[in-house]
């Protein structure tokens, strides 16, 4: 009888908040406990509070402690809390109840009323507050975002609240924000960083007022409290900081610089890309543009933390875009275990761009803020969820054999079959370079290929060499005695659970096999430690 090594999950990552103190550091590419130096992954996901109202979202469709207990039970250890300056420049004495009837919103006050009456007297900083503290009371850790100046629905190049000398982006006003709500919060340990500007956009963008600006910036918050993470936004929607390559940030303290980026399948204006072109190609091209514009940061002797604070898709399912783009981010995410933000939780808004009330197909929760929207999706964040790498170690330990069109890990059963399940467990794997065995780990087993079309076993017979093809490097593939290179596969719409092998498509952009989703052959060896 072999011995089959499954990891549960809950010995990989230290879910619950008590396993780890506040404030948080950094130390080169992680985020880390100032206790005790253990890594903190931030799995967030983001709520807004930005628009019109200046109040979190969906606090008239349900009682704050219930959307609150609802994040943390989805595994969510973190809330990106997005605000905007005018709401502590300019309106902190501003009641909710001035704040909606203001704007006509009536029946979103009565919501209020009845499922948050705590929350109708109080003003819109107070209830930010509320919220905070309600968070904090279900280990959930905050993240405060400066989405805008104005609050507004985000984000465009003509919208005012770019940058730096727009319309509505005063940058004294904003520095006096920033120490505002740093001070604020300085004896609330829950919330552990602040994100100085949302996207910063537009046709005022410059490098030099960018340094200027975001220097300032930082200061202006750690002066006001030391114990927070200062988050820095690039230019481009948050897309791009090659310009730090040539002259790196220059700040009087040190270890507590986070730098945020954001993706989704419209990013670069690529929509059409992913439609109309093959998906390897088109995730080689959008995986190597964010090593090369921020990546980096990731790397070398001066690391820093790199956290994707905003990336998502229409959870409706509709979007081929979103589709194409989704399997192939988190297989990046994965790949680099990086801090995220899922964009977003909301299901409803309480008034976008002068609607009321309207859905967010973006969001986690349905408009009425019971249910998950896509449950499906949920389940693909399983694994990025977790604490796959830690900085005490360099070398990875083993691989988890990962398909991420499917959020699925593979395992393997009592009869030496692979199978894709939830991530909640998973096999661990070694593999010592491409072209190799993959073998199971605790066995003298390796994965064996039986032929195009034949579910793949596990053997002694250790002699299936395993190597990554085509651009995207996730479709991982053996040659078969004629020399046909077959990969793993599995499609949830028309398989079982068993993985087979089949004859590799898409390898070449002109592969008329390309009219197919080669997705369901992307599978990757996600280094873990």
């Amino acid at each position: 009888m072999q011995v089959i090594l499954l990891i549960p999950l809950f010995f990989l990552s230290s879910t619950v908040l008590c396993c780890h103190s506040l404030p948080l550091l950094t130390n080169t590419r992680w985020i880390i406990d100032e206790l005790t130096g253990e890594r903190v992954k931030l799995r967030c996901v983001n709520w807004a509070g930005h628009l019109e109202p200046m109040l979190a979202e969906g606090l008239d469709r349900r009682p704050l402690g219930q959307i609150a207990r609802h994040v943390s039970t989805m595994g969510f250890n973190c809330v990106r809390l997005t605000w905007a300056t005018y709401m502590v420049t300019r309106y902190p004495n501003l009641t909710i109840t001035q704040s909606f009837r203001n704007l006509g919103l009536e029946d979103a006050l009565m919501g209020i009323a009845k499922n948050n009456p705590d929350l109708v007297n109080l003003t819109v900083v107070d209830a930010q507050n509320s919220v905070i503290e309600e968070l904090g009371l279900c280990g959930i850790m905050v993240v405060l975002d400066n989405h805008v100046s104005k609050p507004i629905w985000c984000c465009g190049d003509q919208d005012g609240n770019g940058f730096f000398g727009d319309k509505f982006f005063d940058p004294i006003e904003w520095l006096q924000g920033l120490a505002f709500v740093a001070k604020h919060y300085k004896d609330t340990s829950m919330v552990v960083a602040m994100s100085m500007r949302n996207e910063l956009r537009g046709p005022l963008q410059n490098e030099n007022v960018w340094y200027e600006y975001i220097k300032k910036g930082a200061t202006t918050i750690h002066e006001a409290n030391s114990n927070l993470l200062v988050i820095v936004s690039c230019l481009g929607y948050d897309l791009d900081f090659t310009f730090l390559k040539a002259k790196p940030l220059q700040l009087s303290f040190e270890n507590k610089l986070v730098y945020e980026i954001h993706r989704y399948s419209f990013s670069e204006g690529q929509s059409d890309l992913w439609i109309n072109q093959s998906p390897n190609e088109v995730c080689e091209n959008v995986t190597q543009e964010i090593k090369t514009k921020s990546g980096f940061l990731i790397e070398g002797n001066n690391s820093a933390p790199l956290f994707v604070s905003e990336f998502g898709i229409n959870q409706l399912g509709l979007n081929r875009a979103d589709n194409m783009f989704l399997g192939c981010f988190l297989g990046y995410l994965a790949e680099m275990d990086l801090d995220w933000s899922i964009w977003t939780l909301q299901g409803s808004y309480y008034i976008r761009d002068g609607l009321h009330g309207p859905e967010e197909s973006f969001g986690l929760l349905t408009s009425n803020w019971t249910n998950l929207r896509s449950p499906e999706f949920h389940r693909k964040l399983q694994l990025i969820q977790q604490k796959l790498q830690d900085p005490k170690f360099v070398d990875p330990m083993y691989y988890i054999l990962y398909h991420p069109m499917s959020g699925s890990c593979i395992q393997v059963d009592a009869n030496n079959e692979t199978r894709a399940s939830d991530c909640l467990s998973f096999n661990l794997w070694s593999h010592n370079r491409n072209g190799t065995p993959i073998r199971l780990m605790g066995s003298p087993l390796c994965l064996t290929s039986a032929g195009d079309g034949i579910p793949v076993t596990l053997s002694t017979n250790c002699l299936t060499n395993w190597e990554f093809l085509s651009n995207s490097k996730f479709q991982l593939a053996n040659k078969d005695e004629k020399g046909t290179n077959l990969c793993l596969e599995w499609d949830p719409e028309n398989y079982s659970s068993k993985i087979l092998t089949k004859k590799c498509m898409c390898l070449e952009f002109h592969d008329s096999n390309c009219q197919k989703n080669p997705q369901t052959q992307w599978f990757k060896l996600i280094s873990a430690h």
